[in-house]
Order: C-alpha cells, then structure tokens, then sequence
C-alpha cells in the first residue's frame, strides 16, 4: 500500500488544487454516510496523481462547502478526472459542492462495456494486478472523527491502482472499437443533473409485503411510516436505523393499542419504547380509525408505469429479445449493457422503420443506435 497524505486546512487543499491543475490525469473517489444519517454528506474525498495520493477531509474544513479550490479541477477539459461507479460520486459533489465536470473517465462503465464478468474495483484490481483490496471498512461511519488507520487505508486503496487500470481498460476499449462507446457514456454522465430530494409520501407502499395487508393494516402502515420519518429527520438517522421495514408490517398487522403490547414486537427495543414508543402508538391509533382507500398504481414501482402492450408489441419485443441475446453473445456483454428490457419496448413501441428513428428514443444511446439501428430494423421487417 502506497503512502498516503492528509489534508485538513484550506491552504493545504489550495496548494493540492494548484498541483492537481497541472496533471493530465488525477482519480477520485469519495465516502459519505448515507447509511448512519438521514442527511447524508461527503465526508471524505480520495484523490491519486502519478506521484501521489492524498486524503481530503471535508468536515475537518468546515464541511464539503469547503471543497471549492477543486472546482477547477473538475470541471477542466484538460485533465482527466477517472472514478470508478462515478453516478454515486457525481450526485453527491455535485449536490454539496456544485461542481461542474468534464472529461471523465468511468472504470466501471469500461468494464461493463467489455463484458468483464465481475466490474466491482476490487475485481478490477484483482484481475490485472493480483491485488487485493482490503474490504472491512464498507459499512464504515465516515462522519466519525477521528478515522482509524484502518479506514484511512481502506480510503486510499479505492483511488491507488486508478490510474493503472484505466490504461489498461482504455487499450482494451479501444482494440475492441468501443472506446466511444465510453466517451459518449462518459460525456452523458458528466451532464446527468438529479432533482432535490423529495420525501416519497407512498413509499410505505413498497415495504416488502404492505400491499397484501388489509385496507386497515395498510392505513396503520402509512401513519407508521410517516411518523418514522419524521423521527429520523429529527435524530438526523436513516428510517431503518429508526425502526426497520418487518418491524413496522408487523405493528401495522397487530396493531398493539399498550406499550405492553408493542414491547413483544421484533424489533422494538426498550430504547424504542422509551423514546418513540408513544409517537408509534398514536399512529397506530389514527391509522386504525379508517380504512385505506385505493392503492395508487404509480406506487407499485419505483418508475413511471409501464405502458400495457398489445399482441403486435408484444411481439416486436420478443423479436428484439431474441436479436439481444444473439448479439450481446457475439460481443461478450451482458444483455442488459447492450440495451435495456425498457429501452426495448420504447424501440418496440416506435416500430422504427429506419435506423435513424431510434435517435432521441427514451434510453437508446448514440452509439447503440450509431452501430445497431439498422440491424434492429431489419430484424423487426423480418418478422
């Protein structure tokens, strides 16, 4: 394992920035604590050049407001900033800090797009260079300070063997002719915006088993859930770390009306009882008032709702499955990578009649339709 520096003073980041303005090529990564805080934040950011590796610390600056002198950096059309799974990683610097980015480099899209088998980074760097990362620290609480040396190495692994593996993934994507590919990927990540986060007010509704309940339970169910929730905004803790998802069904279920009653429930500690056992308790009883009215249809998946198809649509999806399989086989890539059961039935749906109908279709990508358009034609007009 590399050495590894640590900043955590503003002038430190402003000289690192002015460094990193000068390279070619620089790698990140980040951590949050989305699993240990209902608002989560960057609480560290992991950054590599050819020469070093440095761990920022954005709460010892004051929090990741601070993490402005790297502006530049990101948004640079000069320097390649590689990242490996950078959705994740954009969502949250572009939400705490406004970034704005340009010429990115993906590991993971790469290895997907070579139909690597495995594209976690740890496999990754397994497979080229027989290293194994170290794995402990995943469930890590990154707000806590201090960080122990452990996290520390952890932190500096995700970001050490970047630069070399994004040699070798280019080289491949390039002997494979799916180097743009990536770029367009690459480039269509880089503009991606996420909307504010909004509290999903139906999201008791996808609670691994609330639709079978009864229009009471399932009442119950949603004053249960409400009331969750604003609990953990006001601790500042994720919902299940409140009270977790089985908990709740079986509150909502039994419908306990005593803190006796509550207390037999799985799940529901004495601190529970002590803390919340009211609120719950209350929710139970305004739930139990009245029964649930229709279940809202959008509910029933995390997306919009999927059109109902006809025979002939039907049909033309089946078509396209079929040419799926056969073509993601020649090019060794998972189906899925190659195009989507959704963007399917969008193309399917469309009846495209030449290949430059596919262009601007929800979820068809330039490349896919650049390179396959004319073969999903023809395999539709040979139906």
């Amino acid at each position: 394992m590399a050495d590894f520096e640590r900043i955590e003073t503003q002038s430190e980041l402003e000289a690192l920035a002015q460094d990193l303005l000068k390279q070619k090529v620089v790698a990140f990564d980040t951590e949050a604590d989305s699993f240990y805080h209902y608002f989560d934040k960057t609480c560290l950011v992991q950054v590599a050049t050819k020469k070093r590796i440095v761990l920022i610390d954005p709460l010892a600056l004051g929090g990741p407001a601070e993490l402005q002198p790297l502006g530049p950096v990101m948004a640079s059309p000069d320097i390649r900033k590689i990242f490996h799974a950078a959705e994740y990683d954009l969502f949250v610097l572009k939400r705490d800090c406004g970034f704005v980015f340009a010429n990115l480099f993906d590991t993971m899209i790469s290895a997907q797009l070579l139909g690597y088998p495995a594209i976690g980074l740890s496999a990754l760097i397994e497979r080229h260079f027989g290293i194994k990362l170290p794995k402990d620290e995943q469930r890590s609480d990154w707000s806590a300070r201090p960080l122990r040396d452990s996290q520390l190495t952890y932190a500096a692994a995700d970001v050490t063997h970047l630069i070399q593996v994004t040699k070798l993934l280019e080289k491949e994507l390039k002997k494979a002719g799916r180097l743009d590919w990536a770029t367009e990927e690459f480039e269509a990540l880089t503009q991606r915006q996420w909307p504010d986060r909004e509290f999903d007010r139906l999201g008791y509704l996808r609670i691994k088993g609330a639709r079978a309940l009864d229009p009471k339970s399932l009442s119950v169910l949603r004053e249960l859930f409400l009331v969750r929730d604003k609990r953990a905004r006001e601790i500042d803790r994720p919902p299940f770390k409140v009270l977790g998802n089985r908990a709740l069904l079986e509150i909502a279920e039994c419908k306990p009306m005593t803190e006796v009653a509550l207390s037999k429930v799985k799940g529901v500690t004495d601190l529970i009882l002590r803390r919340f056992g009211e609120k719950i308790l209350d929710a139970v009883a305004r739930g139990a008032e009245k029964n649930h009215g229709p279940v809202p249809k959008k509910a029933a998946t995390n997306g919009p709702p999927r059109r109902r198809m006809d025979r002939a649509t039907e049909k033309r999806v089946a078509v396209l499955k079929r040419w799926r399989t056969g073509r993601a086989k020649d090019l060794e890539m998972d189906p899925g990578v190659l195009c989507p059961n959704a963007t399917l039935e969008n193309i399917a749906w469309t009846e495209p009649k030449e290949a430059t109908d596919l262009e601007g279709l929800p979820g068809v990508k330039m490349w896919f339709a650049r390179n396959f358009g004319s073969e999903i034609v023809e395999a539709l007009d040979g139906e």
